[in-house]
């Protein structure tokens, strides 16, 4: 086929879930490509001897050639050519925002004038790896032999997973510390079932298991065991302990009953299973809810409260749609499902009853100014303008701070102002020799495939300062 008709094929739309029943159920809303869905896809990529789409993929995965064993039928040849560089295709290939990365890049979207035409690289990556999982066909690395050096990861997150994942390829002993009694971080407690189910970041894991990864969990380090400790036993560590400080308005009502911070209400949902109404989780099954924010996190909130049983679920932001953080693909979904969006109001108090409950929220009508250092047009204030919006619950989706734990548990570790640790942007290490860092600790609350592009960064420079370490020793 020659490239002006590729040029020409339209993109293969995935069947999703029809809104009226998924808003009832927590299944995945995407139902993924079948195979012939995945051929026609693959079949419009141009095979760019530029490859720009690679040059946009934070891990540099190399996508044109496992399109092209997608069109020549050869799926175990595909998956292993993405695993080489990214060891959570299932994850990335769902929640990954590839429009701003890969598919911004794509030759087929750019000639089109349209992100929305490039090739769907996220959903073909979704496809091989579904293939993998459900053919049980895992693509077992070869490992390299042992180095004898030991390394901590703290944190199990896409950072620590991808450092965890890249070090143990190369012959390093790799134990992995996570706060919680189930992996994943963020991947398990603060992304909706529907959008990526549990049993796919738990098989994702399984597989670094079976590589020879050491997973422990209930250890809070800095805590359960000092890094002091840690640092006794192990030759480096990575701390890839994630954005778990919810950020808050400051507004007066904020500790009312039936205030919840989205980390809160997420991690009750998602890793608690408050969705099942059998589950021993409490949450408020609020009929009217508000969610303030506009980024995914909000719409991940958002379509939560619909599955929670809300009637009326509202999504509050203070610039207009344009300004709005969150992917497309989420915003349009959460618009089929009922959700309703209100553009530029702004929450300036949240309003209870005598009882402590939250029964709505006052409202600030705003307009947009110039840009702000986001590049994003300012809210500004319209004077005298300002409504009341009945709530029963709110829920403060407005985004998070580094978790302050394992600084405030190492003296010496440099911070910046809100508390992400500083690193070297090269090789990810800290001030503190031996210590490296990456991921949302680093960048604040960022995108998956971000925190693993600083996971494989920092994995190449640690295995690099156990190298140099041995040869040192060895003189």
């Amino acid at each position: 086929m020659n490239a002006a008709t590729r040029f020409k094929l339209p993109p293969v739309v995935m069947p999703e879930q029809d809104p009226a029943e998924r808003v009832h159920n927590v299944r995945e809303v995407p139902l993924g490509f079948t195979p012939e869905m995945a051929l026609q896809e693959a079949q419009r990529c141009l095979q760019c001897t530029n490859q720009p789409c690679v040059e946009g993929c934070p891990v540099g995965v190399r996508i044109p050639e496992f399109i092209q064993a997608i069109e020549s039928g050869d799926y175990l040849a595909g998956i292993g050519i993405i695993k080489q560089t990214n060891l959570l295709p299932a994850v990335c290939g769902r929640v990954c925002p590839q429009e701003e990365q890969c598919q911004k890049n794509c030759t087929v979207g750019k000639a089109h004038r349209d992100v929305g035409q490039a090739v769907q690289i996220g959903k073909l990556e979704r496809f091989l790896a579904d293939w993998e999982r459900e053919n049980h066909a895992a693509v077992i690395p070869q490992i390299s032999p042992s180095t004898g050096k030991r390394v901590a990861v703290i944190g199990s997150g896409p950072a620590g997973l991808t450092v965890a994942g890249d070090l143990i390829k190369l012959g390093h002993a790799v134990t992995v510390f996570e706060a919680l009694h189930m992996p994943g971080g963020v991947l398990g407690y603060g992304i909706p079932e529907f959008r990526l189910p549990k049993e796919i970041v738990y098989q994702e894991v399984a597989y670094l298991t079976r590589l020879g990864v050491d997973f422990q969990y209930n250890m809070v380090i800095g805590k359960s065991l000092t890094v002091d400790e840690v640092r006794k036993d192990y030759d480096v560590i990575f701390i890839g302990s994630g954005a778990g400080l919810p950020n808050f308005l400051h507004i007066p009502g904020e500790n009312l009953l039936g205030v919840y911070s989205a980390n809160e209400y997420l991690t009750r949902t998602n890793l608690m299973h408050a969705y099942d109404e059998n589950s021993d989780t409490p949450i408020l099954r609020g009929k009217s809810v508000a969610v303030l924010g506009g980024g995914n996190v909000a719409m991940d909130s958002a379509r939560t409260a619909l599955r929670l049983g809300a009637l009326r679920v509202m999504v509050i932001y203070r610039r207009s749609e344009e300004e709005m953080p969150a992917r497309k693909e989420e915003y349009h979904h959460a618009i089929q499902e009922g959700v309703e969006f209100h553009f530029l109001q702004n929450p300036v108090e949240i309003l209870g009853n005598g009882e402590g409950w939250v029964t709505g929220l006052t409202v600030q009508q705003m307009q947009l100014g110039e840009p702000d250092a986001s590049g994003r047009r300012r809210p500004l204030p319209i004077a005298g303008q300002t409504s009341n919006v009945p709530a029963d619950v709110v829920v403060v989706a407005i985004g998070n701070d580094p978790n302050p734990l394992i600084p405030a548990a190492l003296p010496g570790l440099q911070v910046n102002k809100h508390g992400g640790i500083i690193t070297d942007e090269d090789t990810m290490e800290t001030s503190v020799p031996g210590v490296f860092a990456g991921g949302d600790i680093v960048l604040g609350a960022a995108t998956v495939i971000l925190a693993m592009g600083q996971g494989r960064k920092a994995a190449r420079a640690i295995h690099a300062w156990l190298m140099r370490t041995t040869e040192t020793a060895r003189r």
